[in-house]
């Protein structure tokens, strides 16, 4: 992942101290006025990093699973990414939370940034990706299996076991979904966040509605959950 302009800010300023010296006053050298979107969006960035990070991890600490929570949090800078923000995990186990710029640059304000972080960091915490990777090789297993016994060839049946394991990785997304929204409105909560105003950004998105083997359920059904996540308090 390449890393350079804004994206170099971000994770010099989030990644790094998180405490940055700002220069105050008039002998700052800045034109005065309304600072450039570029910047705001970096500050907002800095700002919801140095806040969500250690929540997250805390709950993750005391969530009882074993699982690395020192989490990574890191800026893809290409410029033709799509608005996005993922969970993975490096090589070394640790979770890594990625936003591309043009998420970044798309929040209203730091609550929404806020709930997309904690939303990402509440898929590792609920351990998604490994019980994803489990629905995928049991779909690919059943698929492949019904096909060699029904005489298939070896083409028909590789086919079949990639279908499989799309099918089953997606069986359970929507409810994974559901899950990382309502643990993470509660994050976002706890770090002194707003969720219900962070979960607004689901009014701004496309609906995905509520297709047949979609991975994302509806943004109304999403923000039911959240509500009654705040609800029920914490």
């Amino acid at each position: 992942m390449r890393v350079r302009g804004l994206a170099a800010l971000l994770l010099a300023m989030a990644l790094g101290a998180c405490s940055v010296p700002v220069a105050q006053g008039p002998d700052m050298g800045l034109p005065s006025g309304p600072r450039p979107q570029a910047e705001v969006a970096a500050q907002r960035f800095v700002n919801v990093v140095k806040v969500v990070k250690p929540v997250a991890e805390r709950e993750c600490r005391q969530h009882g699973n074993r699982r690395n929570c020192n989490f990574i949090i890191a800026v893809d800078d290409r410029p033709e990414q799509p608005v996005n923000a993922f969970q993975s995990i490096d090589a070394s186990g640790r979770p890594v939370i990625v936003f591309t710029l043009s998420l970044i640059a798309d929040v209203a304000n730091e609550d929404e940034l806020a709930f997309i972080m904690s939303h990402e960091a509440a898929h590792h915490i609920l351990d998604h990706l490994s019980r994803q990777q489990v629905n995928a090789e049991a779909g690919a297993v059943i698929l492949g299996s019904l096909a060699r016994a029904s005489g298939a060839d070896i083409t028909s049946v590789e086919l079949a076991t990639r279908i499989g394991a799309t099918v089953g990785a997606r069986n359970y997304s929507k409810d994974y979904e559901l899950e990382a929204d309502a643990l993470g409105a509660q994050i976002a909560q706890r770090a002194g966040f707003d969720a219900l105003r962070g979960a607004l950004y689901f009014t701004r998105i496309p609906d995905p509605g509520d297709r047949f083997l979609g991975t994302h359920p509806p943004n109304a059904s999403r923000m039911d959950v959240v509500r009654r996540s705040v609800a029920i308090g914490f």
